[in-house]
């Protein structure tokens, strides 16, 4: 026995490594739960994002981010104000925490709540809509517009929170979510410079103007001439455009310095923050791109810059309070001109169209109006950008996973093909049935340290539910594959299934199932005596746990997160996932169940587990039912059914392949002479038949290996 303890021992070492590396997948924080409540697991990003990803069983449903890890926003003090952020897979912030931050006024002026108050009204912002702080203006009704109070006297520091949580939202959604645009492909060129004139400008498209009649504001705004004389805010004639609006992107110097002369042009850049964009907006005729009480300094609530539907922040300069702006070019005056700022962190490429917008007030009658935003896009010339390398594309992250625990995947794959040679060749090895106790032991400390505790392969009824709503709501494959062990199990377990039934993974591959069964194997060694359950009350409870897998899938479809609730009846996740790292119900709960299998052989997996029920019933369909039986198996001979702890033999010496976990101790007991004794009853059976005596049914002791005969009743 000595070489069977030596052989246990370096296995546990050399299993001792992989229990000390991290899982991809980690228990929901505190912090992640408050912002996403349904969350039932998270992981670190597989890429450079810093964010943590959420999900609700196998499907994604937002993302936590630190904005420090993803912006840098100088507040007034100097340093960044770092926030908590949850955005969902819509682009909506769903929860922000403040995490630190060194602004004076709030600190030793204010107090932090009403940085706390402003902080707040984030929450639920989509990234769609365009944000106003404090604008003093008549508020506008539009769904595509927020408006958010300001904090009097801490005008700096709430547009730099303002700032720091748009740009690292929009981050995160433009590197996870669909239709929030993509990585920059090129950045403004600060460097080229050549002398243009004003026809230049215009016609290489470095100046944009955007003009619009009368009549062709009647069809945009879908109103009457009558509206757009109310709309317009001059008593000139229906010569002069309903809008004339001249916008140009100011960094660039051959923009820039052509536009404002160099002199001006350096004044300008010199006020821009590092990464900040000026964009020079100027408007004529019935309707300016501001209103005329608009306040120097604020978020202008009528002019809107946009890429791929995402807003740009912006924010205006005020650069002309002092007097109006001179061009160097022969550009005639504008009615209100104004210089306008956004960071390049907001998600901005020069690449892209910039959507430019106004928002006009329509009168609808003489009670109500409403506001019809109109717009028109603008590309920048290929001669101000300069092209970002691309970066090579990533492999997708199902990918990137798989290559990344490919030395799990062999060890679970070699253990499979084992597994697999041993129920395909079952017959040829039971011969060496007086090794299975230590193989068997071997197996169970396998399944338990290795697909349990480190390769997290613990599969869960969860899952099946998980894969009912996936082909219910439209079934994506990449879900599944973000978890490589699980995958190969599944995948296993549904072939093996129709080759053996449920047995194959609930006596080999369960790691609760494991624990469970090295609890009664010491429990036996240790002596301590078994509670029978009656069989008339046997034959009942196994049907309990049908009647749970019913309960959960049908409450899955209702409602997912009281279904993820519900399944907390399988203490996998206490057990397996989190080692029983738990708050004290669950890890009781846990443990009660271990210790009862320590009196009732695998009670767990014989009456409650729902995952075992929806196997056995898919397992109906096995093409093998392979374990040995011979005549005299029931009657007269029972020595097998008493060694069986899971009660999965009948009476008649039948296999019950729905309650079987195929642990082969039935098989090494008949193919051993030393034990079976279905010989020597047969050739009594034949005697007894001849004399036409009864015949005897044999109680055979278990722990008694040299019986010679049965014993009557």
């Amino acid at each position: 026995m000595r070489w069977r303890s030596a052989l246990i021992l370096w296995l546990l070492l050399m299993l001792l490594p992989f229990l000390s590396m991290a899982s991809v997948w980690l228990e929901v924080s505190e912090e992640a739960a408050s912002l996403f409540p349904s969350a039932t697991r998270m992981k670190a990003s597989e890429d450079a994002l810093p964010v943590t990803e959420i999900y609700q069983l196998d499907q994604p449903i937002g993302y936590v981010f630190e904005t420090d890890n993803l912006t840098n926003f100088p507040g007034f003090s100097g340093d960044t104000i770092n926030l908590r952020v949850g955005l969902d897979t819509e682009g909506r912030i769903v929860g922000l925490l403040l995490l630190g931050h060194h602004e004076p006024i709030f600190l030793h002026g204010l107090g932090e709540k009403p940085l706390l108050d402003f902080i707040g009204q984030y929450q639920g912002l989509s990234l769609k809509q365009q944000v106003l702080v404090g604008s003093d203006q008549q508020r506008i009704a539009s769904d595509d517009i927020a408006y958010f109070d300001g904090v009097t006297k801490a005008t700096v520091s709430v547009m730099v929170v303002h700032d720091t949580i748009i740009a690292a939202a929009r981050k995160v959604a433009q590197s996870r979510l669909s239709g929030f645009g993509t990585a920059t492909q090129a950045i403004l060129n600060t460097e080229s410079y050549r002398p243009k004139t004003l026809a230049d400008l215009r016609r290489e498209g470095l100046l944009f103007k955007w003009q619009m009649g009368n009549e062709e504001a009647e069809t945009a705004l879908n109103t009457s001439p009558d509206g757009i004389s109310e709309a317009r805010e001059d008593n000139a004639g229906e010569d002069v455009p309903f809008l004339d609006l001249t916008f140009a992107v100011l960094n660039p110097p051959l923009i820039g310095k052509n536009l404002l002369g160099e002199e001006e042009y350096a004044r300008i850049m010199a006020t821009l923050e590092p990464g900040e964009v000026a964009v020079l907006v100027g408007s004529r005729g019935g309707y300016q791109h501001v209103a005329e009480d608009f306040v120097a300094g604020t978020i202008p609530q009528r002019l809107t810059l946009k890429q791929e539907a995402s807003p740009l922040a912006l924010r205006d300069a005020d650069l002309f309070h002092a007097q109006p702006p001179a061009f160097s070019v022969a550009l005639k005056p504008f009615e209100r001109t104004h210089i306008f700022t956004f960071s390049d962190q907001s998600g901005f490429d020069p690449s892209l169209p910039i959507t430019v917008g106004i928002n006009v007030q329509v009168k609808k009658n003489f009670l109500e109006s409403e506001t019809i935003a109109v717009s028109t896009d603008y590309s920048l010339p290929k001669s101000v950008q300069t092209p970002v390398e691309p970066p090579e594309k990533p492999l997708p992250l199902w990918q990137r996973i798989w290559l990344d625990r490919t030395i799990e995947i062999s060890v679970l794959a070699t253990y499979l093909i084992l597994l697999t040679g041993a129920f395909v060749f079952q017959h040829r090895l039971a011969k060496f049935g007086r090794y299975l106790t230590t193989v068997r032991l071997l197996s169970l400390c396998f399944v338990i340290l290795f697909i349990g505790f480190y390769a997290q392969g613990q599969l869960s009824v969860v899952n099946i539910y998980t894969l009912v709503l996936s082909l219910w709501q439209g079934f994506d494959i990449t879900v599944f594959l973000l978890d490589p062990m699980l995958f190969i199990l599944w995948i296993y377990v549904c072939f093996s299934l129709y080759l053996w039934g449920r047995g194959l993974f609930c006596g080999w591959l369960c790691p609760f199932g494991a624990m469970q069964e090295l609890v009664a194997t010491a429990a036996e060694k240790l002596r301590v005596r078994q509670w029978k359950v009656d069989e008339l009350l046997h034959s009942r409870l196994i049907y309990l746990k049908y009647f749970v897998l019913l309960l959960l899938v049908g409450t899955a479809f209702y409602s997912l997160s009281l279904a993820e609730t519900m399944a907390e009846i399988e203490p996998f996740k206490t057990a397996v996932t989190l080692m029983f790292e738990r708050s004290v119900p669950f890890v009781i709960y846990a443990v009660l169940l271990l210790l009862i299998s320590a009196k009732i052989h695998k009670a767990y997996c014989r009456y409650l587990c729902p995952l075992g029920a929806g196997l056995a019933v898919l397992g109906r369909l096995r093409i093998f039912s392979w374990l040995t039986r011979r005549n005299e198996c029931g009657r007269p001979c029972r020595l097998c059914e008493k060694h069986c702890g899971i009660n999965a033999i009948k009476k008649s010496g039948a296999i019950d392949y729905n309650e079987c976990v195929q642990c082969f101790a039935c098989l090494a007991i008949i193919n051993d002479n030393t034990r079976c004794v279905a010989d020597k009853y047969g050739k009594r059976r034949r005697k007894t038949r001849a004399s036409g005596e009864a015949i005897p049914v044999a109680i055979c002791d278990p722990t008694d290996n040299n019986q010679q005969g049965p014993s009557e009743i």
